[in-house]
């Protein structure tokens, strides 16, 4: 099993740095971001389309220290209908599948996204539980769009033989592994399944090893990423939407948009998330990758940091020790780097 990371927490530092840190501690697999919701400074898309030479030099970076790029990362909302947001998250989502065709990269991580209500919304709209009878009528309409829209990105996927692995997040379309199987089902797709990031499950309440289990070759992609309950779930419970504006001025705000960054969290969250093996312990993540080696011995589980109580370096660490450790217990092996 090749196990990793998405550089997108070593942000601050050149690609070649960034492969150093994740060498330094074992890691072989790596993910990098090509747009959506975030820029892409480990992966000049423009440049790469553009010539042969440099997707060599490109690829020569990972190997030449016995590395691997196994993943391009554009998680957006290609579906918002925010005119600054949803067509050049949709963009850089085709630009990335032409990439990763062209670099022989087989997997494109992404969202499925969320559209707004009816055809004249102008914000997205994500409904969380459809009791009440109308919002069965803003489902049929969003879930329209978004076949029109996978038909196409699946043909596209399949024409680059590449596969385009759906992270299942709250506040999208697709979010379960339930809603994950629609869109396939609805679509026909052939080259569109799962990300299996078990972070967005673990705070929804699911069992990530039996999710795993429940969509089997659906899943072509993996996230080492973890979560945890917090007290305040006792009053907030894990829909709560107690977060707080980040002012346009703040520095290091995470944009999402023309003119849309990141929340604060509230203080005292119901959940959040946390470095691999803080959350859960090493004996759940030998589980999981058991679980995700039935469908693929040789799959990518790419480590994502957003443990904001560690810094990038030690989170990173940490993560790195706790799934290397898992791996061992599971009976799979890594390449050392």
């Amino acid at each position: 099993m090749k196990l990793g990371a998405y550089t997108a927490c070593l942000h601050d530092r050149p690609l070649a740095e960034a492969l150093e840190v994740l060498k330094s501690n074992g890691l072989t697999s790596v993910e990098v971001n090509t747009g959506g919701f975030i820029p892409s400074p480990h992966c000049h898309v423009d440049l790469l389309l553009a010539s042969g030479r440099a997707r060599a030099d490109y690829l020569a970076e990972f190997s030449s220290r016995g590395m691997e790029l196994t993943g391009l990362n554009c998680n957006g909302n290609p579906l918002n209908p925010l005119p600054g947001v949803g067509p050049k998250h949709a963009d850089d989502l085709r630009r990335t599948i032409e990439l990763a065709g062209l670099l022989g990269i087989r997997n494109v991580v992404t969202m499925s996204g969320t559209p707004g209500s009816d055809p004249d919304a102008k914000y997205p709209s994500w409904v969380v539980n459809p009791w009440d009878g109308v919002y069965m009528d803003v489902l049929d309409y969003q879930w329209a769009l978004a076949a029109e829209f996978w038909k196409d990105i699946d043909a596209l996927a399949r024409a680059h033989d590449v596969r385009v692995a759906i992270e299942m997040h709250p506040q999208n379309l697709v979010f379960s592994p339930v809603t994950l199987r629609k869109l396939v089902d609805l679509t026909g797709a052939t080259n569109v399944g799962a990300e299996m990031d078990p972070s967005h499950l673990m705070w929804q309440g699911m069992d990530v090893a039996a999710s795993i289990r429940w969509l089997g070759p659906l899943v072509f992609h993996a996230a080492a990423k973890d979560a945890m309950i917090t007290p305040g779930v006792d009053i907030r419970g894990v829909l709560d939407t107690s977060f707080e504006r980040v002012p346009a001025d703040a520095p290091g705000k995470v944009p999402t948009g023309i003119g849309f960054w990141c929340s604060a969290w509230p203080q005292d969250p119901a959940w959040r998330f946390v470095a691999v093996g803080v959350g859960h312990d090493v004996e759940y993540w030998a589980e999981f990758l058991r679980a995700l080696a039935e469908v693929d011995p040789d799959m990518a589980v790419n480590i994502e940091h957003e443990d904001a109580g560690y810094s990038r370096l030690d989170g990173l660490a940490i993560a790195a020790g706790n799934l290397r450790a898992a791996a061992a217990k599971a009976g799979l092996t890594a390449p050392s780097a």
